[in-house]
């Protein structure tokens, strides 16, 4: 698999990188077996990025990639990322400092390749720009000074100026960014015809800062797939994240796409998803998240194909459009 180098870390990751959180689910509701069968494979086809989070299932994608990276003898990159709910922002730095050592914790593991902000950043459940800059930052500083991580991310998500902010400021190596066929804006014009949150070609800023771009919703949570049924591990319900009000409405603007799949294009919805973002002008790692082997053999073989032609990419633009 195709390995890149991530923004100005010097990190080699891959193309594809395995989304270890509760959306797809086989990390927080998986049997053992399945989950060190799933990560074996990922690894055998040359997948080194593994991402998580302290809030994925309430720690148990932490615990279970600590189990399961022991029993493999696997040492790939490894994020993990810290939310600071609105009770507990009294106490930034001590809030940040604490979930790192939890998560550290449940990895069995000194440090990790990167630690990661969870919020949203300007919005009115979020955080502020400036106290993002002003205290989140010198927390996370402080604990990469101590060798608890390697390099600073954020995930992208929140109002478009306060991003930019963030964004120039330099503070942080990497940016986790909403990506995909309904909504390509971070990197791409924004589609017509979609509902869905304008990020202005953020990665553009990205890009000029040396920001390594990790895409995220790659399928939009499943919806890419034109279907609605939900595999039995998957999260029931799943809310959109930067596009519209609901996963139904997603589903149905990804049904518009099906004249692509029947062309021979790519072989279903899904896999024409995961060409689009893996292979996207400036994408890093693009992650997705499973709820079985299968579902990762589907897009380790996606990724295989390549990139999507440059006149199916068009069309993904005006069937949306």
């Amino acid at each position: 698999m195709e390995q890149r180098v991530l923004g100005r870390t010097g990190l080699q990751v891959s193309v594809l990188g395995y989304g270890a959180g509760a959306v797809g689910g086989l990390l927080v509701r998986g049997t053992p077996a399945e989950q060190e069968a799933s990560l074996a494979r990922a690894f055998e086809a040359g997948i080194t990025y593994v991402d998580t989070a302290a809030s994925y299932g309430m720690g148990e994608s932490e615990k279970t990639l600590g189990r399961a990276l022991k029993a493999l003898k696997a040492n790939p990159v490894l994020g993990t990322k810290v939310r600071l709910l609105p009770g507990s922002r009294g106490d930034i730095a001590g809030g940040i400092a604490a979930s790192l050592e939890a998560s550290l914790a449940r990895l069995g593991r000194d440090s990790v390749d990167l630690f990661q902000l969870h919020d949203e950043i300007g919005t009115p459940e979020g955080l502020p720009a400036a106290q993002v800059l002003g205290e989140v930052v010198p927390a996370m500083q402080r604990l990469r000074d101590q060798g608890k991580c390697r390099f600073l991310g954020f995930t992208a998500l929140g109002t478009v100026p306060a991003l930019r902010q963030v964004l120039e400021s330099g503070a942080f190596d990497t940016a986790q960014t909403p990506f995909n066929a309904l909504n390509p804006s971070w990197l791409a014009p924004a589609h017509k015809g979609v509902v869905a949150q304008d990020f202005a070609r953020l990665g553009q800023v990205a890009a000029a800062h040396g920001v390594g771009l990790i895409g995220i919703r790659i399928i939009a949570a499943g919806a890419l797939s034109g279907e609605e049924a939900r595999h039995p591990l998957a999260m029931p319900e799943v809310a959109p994240i930067a596009s519209a009000g609901s996963y139904a409405e997603d589903v149905a603007a990804a049904r518009r796409l099906l004249p692509l799949v029947a062309e021979g294009v790519a072989g279903s919805l899904a896999a024409l998803a995961i060409r689009y973002a893996t292979f996207a002008p400036g994408m890093g790692c693009a992650l997705i998240g499973t709820a079985s082997v299968g579902q990762l053999e589907e897009a380790i073989a996606a990724v295989g194909q390549g990139p999507l032609p440059p006149a199916a990419i068009a069309r993904i633009g005006a069937l949306l459009s």
